[in-house]
């Protein structure tokens, strides 16, 4: 159920190896089973502040999200992209969603 989803100019190199360890993370810091948690990992142009220098955006969504949650997942994540590719955390955006089960569809059916 948690979807997270990241945009980055930065130069990723091995996509699935980045997208396991934001898998590994999504799951540990929301306690959720990581069997549901969806990541997906896309390059492309963008620019931050008028500038091309590297950057990303996050979109993490997931069932039951809470604010006393988002603190600690925008430090682990803006260190794990600051660690893996380079992207600064004053040049990330992360977008915070909380959905609820009945929106969420999966397996023919919704949560």
């Amino acid at each position: 159920m948690p979807y997270c989803g990241l945009q980055t100019n930065a130069n990723i190199g091995d996509k699935e190896s980045l997208a396991k360890k934001l898998s590994s993370l999504v799951a540990n810091e929301l306690g959720k089973p990581e069997m549901y948690v969806m990541v997906s990992v896309e390059e492309r142009a963008m620019t931050f502040g008028g500038s091309t220098e590297k950057c990303a955006f996050v979109d993490l969504r997931s069932i039951g999200l809470t604010s006393s949650q988002t603190p600690k997942l925008s430090k682990a994540i803006c260190d794990l992209l600051e660690k893996e590719i380079g992207v600064k955390a004053d040049r990330t955006y992360i977008s915070f969603s909380d959905s609820q089960g009945y929106m969420w569809g999966w397996n023919s059916t919704t949560f």
